[in-house]
């Protein structure tokens, strides 16, 4: 029921396009550009091509990021993010995290979902074509990337939690917590690079989980 109704709010906030060409991805947008394409095929055997585009580099934190709904090559639809844009058969849902996109799906009627393809140009094409090239090689990247993030929460959180507690108001309903965990300085700098480098991995594939990738983010 929530879900139906934050949807119909995400609806309410499309806007139309104003017709323009969709631009391919030049090579210093590949980070910073994410473009994701959707092909159907109508009853009458037409296929309609539609393409999110959304350029997020640096706009995260912001709130004000946008994503482009095109048809055809034609620019259709524009939203601040999340987005979900009514489509042929359904829906495409777009949401972002810190460190990229974390969903761009199609979601028919029926309630099925397909991911978006990602433009191979893209930092998300690159991934996946990795994904699809060497299968075991990507399988262990992820596997590294999940651990790292496991293993962050396990020694940052509670080095975060225990200055927290320290203060006046929160001492004093909640009471102060001594954290077991007292790592060096250059240790959690490390952690923290690396955290952000496997929540960007992860953002590539669009995985996301609240407990992994909320608390590095």
């Amino acid at each position: 029921m929530f879900k139906e109704w934050q949807q119909r709010r995400a609806v309410q906030r499309v806007k139309p396009g104003d017709g323009r060409e969709l631009q391919r991805v030049r090579w210093w947008q590949s980070l910073g550009r994410a473009l994701f394409s959707l092909r159907l095929t109508g009853d009458d055997g037409r296929p309609t091509v539609y393409a999110v585009d959304v350029r997020h580099w640096g706009n995260q934190s912001a709130g004000d990021t946008t994503a482009d709904l095109y048809l055809n090559g034609r620019q259709h639809a524009v939203c601040r993010l999340p987005a979900v844009f009514p489509v042929e058969g359904g829906v495409i849902e777009v949401r972002m995290s810190n460190f990229g996109l974390k969903r761009c799906h199609y979601v028919t009627d029926r309630g099925a979902e397909y991911q978006l393809e990602p433009d191979p140009h893209t930092a998300e094409g690159r991934r996946a074509r990795l994904d699809r090239a060497h299968p075991t090689l990507s399988r262990a990247i992820g596997v590294f990337s999940a651990t790292v993030l496991g293993i962050a929460v396990l020694l940052l959180v509670p080095q975060i939690v225990g200055p927290v507690t320290r203060i006046p108001p929160v001492a004093e309903h909640l009471g102060v917590f001594d954290s077991p965990v007292r790592l060096p300085a250059w240790l959690n700098v490390t952690i923290i690079v690396v955290t952000l480098l496997a929540s960007t991995e992860r953002a590539l594939r669009l995985r996301f989980d609240r407990l992994l990738d909320g608390a590095a983010g």
